[in-house]
C-alpha cells in the first residue's frame, strides 16, 4: 500500500482542486479517493470503471491509472481483464506481541533528521476521520516529511494530527527531530500509546524521486494511531521507509513452559509454523517506530 493513508479526500476534494499546482495533494486526492472506495465495500465488490472515475475527479486517464496501478500492487484492488476492477481479498493481519504485552522500541542508530515538505489545514475526510475518531469534517493539521539518516533520505512520513485536539501546532514542532517531546512541552500532550502495522510495498514514482531509489523499489508501509494518556488518538501516521536501508529485528524468547499451553493448537508467530510454538516475547527490535 505504498499510498494509502495521505491526506483526506471526503470534504477536502474541493479545496485541493482548488490548488492545482499542488501535485502532492492532486495525487494524493485520487488514491485517498480510491481507498474510500475499497474501504465502503467488501471483498469482491466492484470498483466504478476508469473513465468513470476520471470524470468524477477531474483528472486525467494516466493520473488515475498510476494511483490505481499502485493499489493493484499493493493487493488492495483486482483487475481482470474484460471485466473491470473490484476489491481484492482481506490481508491477513499477524501481530508480534499480544495487545495485553506492548513494548517500548529503542531510537533506530544514526543521526536523524526532519524537512517538511508540506504543512497545511485540511478536512479530516472520511478515511482519517475514521482513524482519529473525528468527523469528515473535522479540521486536520496535514503534514509531509522527509526523514533522514546521516543526512540521506529514509523515509517520507505522512501526518494527520486533530487540530482541536492539538491548537497551535507549528512547522517548527513537526521539523522537529523530538516531536512528542515537543507534543508534551509545548501543548502538555502526553502519548502514551501506539498502534502500529507495517507491510511490504513499493515506491511509487514521486516516492522514489524522493528517497533517491528506482521506481518499484522495495519499501515498508507503516501506519500508527498515536494516543494520549486519556486514550484519544493525537497522531495518525502513514509512512514509506526505503526497503534496501531499513530493516526490523525481533528477538523471541522461545520459553520451553509455554509449549502446548493453549487449547486450539493454531496460533502463528512469524516465521514459525503454526502449532510448533507459542512463544513469549522478549523483543528487542531496531527501527524507528516513534518519531523522536
Amino acid at each position: 500500500m505504498a499510498a494509502s493513508d495521505r491526506p483526506p479526500s471526503a470534504n477536502g476534494t474541493a479545496e485541493r482542486r482548488a490548488d492545482p499546482a499542488n501535485g502532492v495533494l492532486k495525487r494524493d486526492m485520487v488514491r485517498d479517493h480510491l481507498l474510500d472506495l475499497v474501504d465502503e465495500r467488501r471483498p469482491g465488490d466492484v470498483i466504478p470503471s476508469e473513465r468513470s472515475l476520471c470524470a468524477r475527479l477531474g483528472v486525467s486517464r494516466p493520473t488515475l491509472r498510476a494511483a490505481v496501478n499502485e493499489l493493484v500492487g499493493n493487493g488492495l484492488i483486482v483487475r481482470e481483464h474484460g471485466r473491470g476492477m473490484f476489491v481484492a481479498p482481506a490481508k491477513i493481519t499477524q501481530e508480534m506481541v499480544s495487545e495485553q504485552r506492548p513494548f517500548a522500541l529503542p531510537q533506530a542508530v544514526g543521526v536523524w533528521s526532519s524537512s517538511v515538505l508540506e504543512f497545511a489545514t485540511v478536512p479530516a475526510g472520511a478515511r482519517v476521520g475514521r482513524r482519529l475518531h473525528v468527523s469528515p469534517a473535522s479540521r486536520i493539521t496535514y503534514v509531509a516529511r522527509l526523514r533522514l539518516v546521516d543526512g540521506q533520505p529514509m523515509a517520507i512520513e505522512y501526518l494527520h494530527v486533530p487540530v482541536d485536539r492539538v491548537p497551535g501546532l507549528s512547522r517548527e514542532d513537526v521539523a522537529s527531530d523530538c516531536f512528542y517531546d515537543r507534543l508534551q512541552e509545548h501543548h502538555g500532550i502526553e502519548v502514551t500509546e501506539a498502534v502500529q502495522t507495517i507491510e511490504p510495498t513499493v515506491t511509487s514514482e514521486a516516492e522514489a524521486r524522493l528517497l533517491e531509489v528506482p521506481e518499484f523499489s522495495p519499501a515498508l508501509l507503516f501506519e500508527r494511531l498515536t494516543s494520549d494518556s486519556a486514550g484519544r488518538p493525537v497522531e495518525y501516521v502513514h509512512s514509506i521507509y526505503r526497503g534496501d536501508r531499513y530493516r526490523i529485528m525481533s528477538r523471541l524468547a522461545l520459553d520451553p513452559a509455554s509449549r502446548g499451553r493453549t487449547a486450539s493448537g493454531h496460533e502463528h508467530h512469524p516465521g514459525i509454523p503454526p502449532g510448533d510454538l507459542d512463544p513469549a516475547f522478549t523483543p528487542t527490535t531496531s527501527g524507528d517506530v516513534q518519531p523522536s
